[in-house]
């Protein structure tokens, strides 16, 4: 996906970004709230740089690296996305705390409805926030949410320098194992 200019970019300010929910989800990917690339596209973890796409891809999730765009791909192996609060933004600090839980309770209702195996919630301290998990860790929860097994894993943003492709391959590889191993029980 090629890289926007700051006025295609500002376009996608406030704007929402259409779920992603394949039938038989398998993972829901949860992610804080859309970038202004998103909003300005329509496709999720559309900012250039993104490590969502090479740790899936890496961590077997995916059997190539996806682009955004590659919708159909996703859907294809069963791997929704979603946002907590769904309003694009430049940063996840312009999300406000009452936006984070309240986007808790939207989701607790689609997750009821969608039915995923897993969700991963991509960012530790939105997690914190809105699930009021204030201790929360990267990583299994004890807790499930819904039907499904509940992980959260850093946000893969650009702006997340600390977590690099490696480290969220490895992070990503347990809920692979887990959805090889529900997928051998099917």
């Amino acid at each position: 996906m090629r890289r926007l200019s700051k006025s295609e970019q500002e376009l996608g300010r406030d704007r929402s970004v259409r779920d992603l929910l394949p039938e038989n989800l398998r993972l829901l990917l949860v992610g804080i709230n859309p970038s202004l690339s998103s909003g300005a596209t329509g496709y999720h973890f559309a900012t250039p740089g993104n490590r969502l796409w090479p740790a899936l891809h890496q961590s077997g999730l995916t059997d190539y690296q996806l682009d955004p765009s590659d919708t159909a791909e996703l859907v294809r192996t069963r791997i929704g996305i979603t946002n907590l609060v769904n309003r694009a933004t430049r940063s996840a600090e312009e999300v406000l705390d009452e936006e984070m839980v309240a986007g808790a309770a939207t989701l607790r209702r689609l997750i009821d409805t969608c039915r995923p195996s897993i969700v991963a919630i991509l960012g530790l301290g939105a997690f914190r926030i809105a699930f009021d998990q204030p201790s929360a860790r990267i990583g299994r929860q004890l807790e499930s949410c819904g039907s499904g097994a509940l992980w959260v894993l850093p946000n893969p943003s650009p702006r997340n320098a600390y977590y690099t492709v490696p480290r969220l391959v490895e992070l990503l590889r347990p809920i692979h194992g887990a959805l090889e191993h529900l997928t051998g029980a099917e």
